[in-house]
């Protein structure tokens, strides 16, 4: 079912990869991802989302590894973005939250796209009280989504779904001929 529509594609082809090569993650790509988060949709288009970008050999990346239960995902990827949403930009917090997972996503698919294995950290969340301040961030302007940990892959990633049917709450009407 339209196999050759390549966004239908990535999507279905993307998957969680936790493992990572040595090799470099350059600036281009990088920024091709920042540019993907930045375009994701954002309720009355408020765009509240920031992000910070945290290389390898920065120190910040073992203040990031301290903080979550997945320490050696964050240490073997070449680069770690940190989501958030700016307190001051947001109007409506469920919608600025769904805009960051739009943000997230859209990330994720533009890792898989440039060929980087990619995965979103959510587990990192519970401990913003701490880290954030460690960071030298502002826990009252900033709102820590997630952190997406980034590198070549080193690993094939697989995923299985459940049967549509059973996430249907009905069938789809028909469409009028």
């Amino acid at each position: 079912m339209h196999t050759e529509n390549p966004v239908l594609q990535a999507i279905r082809q993307r998957r969680s990869i936790r493992r990572y090569t040595d090799q470099t993650v350059t600036d281009d790509q990088v920024l091709a991802i920042l540019e993907a988060g930045r375009w994701a949709p954002s309720g009355l288009n408020n765009q509240p989302c920031r992000f910070l970008v945290v290389r390898a050999d920065d120190p910040r990346c073992e203040i990031l590894a301290a903080h979550t239960k997945y320490a050696h995902i964050v240490r073997a990827a070449k680069v770690v973005i940190m989501v958030f949403l700016d307190r001051e930009t947001m109007y409506n917090e469920v919608k600025d939250h769904q805009g960051a997972g739009a943000a997230i996503q859209n990330m994720l698919l533009a890792a898989h796209a440039q060929n980087l294995g990619a995965v979103w950290l959510g587990e990192i969340i519970n401990h913003a009280e701490t880290l954030l301040p460690k960071l030298h961030l502002d826990t009252a302007k900033l709102s820590f989504e997630a952190a997406i940990a980034i590198g070549h892959p080193d690993q094939q990633g697989s995923s299985s779904r459940r049967p549509l049917a059973e996430l249907l709450l009905e069938e789809p009407a028909p469409q009028p001929e």
